[in-house]
């Protein structure tokens, strides 16, 4: 399916600024993420869906990720939550913004959200904000990894790493000789955090 060509330029300014992202988004540390969130909440994917918003020239495609909320860390994100991000598939035709990251119906998350509804993607950070929950499959806890795929390790490394060094494909490998932080930990460091900036 072709775009119309204002939809094409609107898609292509897109880009661009999203190349502009991936340039300059400097990965929060661990302090800011827990500072500038508005809404911390672990979650499951239960809805994925595309639709096209905006007139004209402004023509543009939104997705909508709601979660079923499964522990509240920070704020009130209630039973469920929607974010609102810039980009998405609808009949065919792709939309899609660099760096912002992907979601799926079943995977498990703990996000770090800001400005949702305003933000092309309401996380800190972009895809610093969004730690994928995963197994792993040695000891059978709960992990945290980056939305690169990274095992977090140390809280104090965040900020500091490249996650963008890490393909999708390797997002659900957890290298055996590096533990990941388990759910649990992670989320006590989060409200320590809280605690000490009351």
């Amino acid at each position: 399916m072709k775009l119309h060509p204002r939809s094409l330029l609107l898609f292509c300014s897109l880009v661009a600024l999203s190349f502009t992202h991936a340039t300059t988004v400097i990965p929060p540390s661990f302090d800011e993420l827990v500072a500038e969130a508005e809404v911390i909440f672990q979650g499951t994917v239960t809805d994925v869906k595309s639709q096209w918003t905006g007139e004209g020239g402004q023509r543009h495609i939104v997705s909508f990720v709601t979660f079923k909320v499964d522990d509240v860390v920070k704020g009130n994100p209630g039973e469920t939550y929607t974010m609102r991000m810039l980009g998405g598939t609808v009949d065919g035709t792709t939309m899609e913004v660099t760096d912002t990251p992907k979601f799926k119906v079943g995977e498990r998350e703990i996000l770090f959200v800001e400005n949702n509804g305003t933000q092309f993607v309401p996380l800190v950070g972009i895809m610093h904000g969004r730690f994928h929950v995963t197994q792993d499959s040695a000891t059978g806890a709960d992990v945290v990894l980056t939305n690169g795929g990274q095992a977090v390790t140390d809280l104090a490394q965040l900020g500091k790493t490249d996650p963008l060094a890490h393909t999708e494909a390797n997002r659900a490998r957890i290298d055996p000789a590096v533990k990941s932080l388990d759910t649990a930990s992670f989320k006590s460091a989060i409200r320590a955090k809280l605690e000490q900036s009351q």
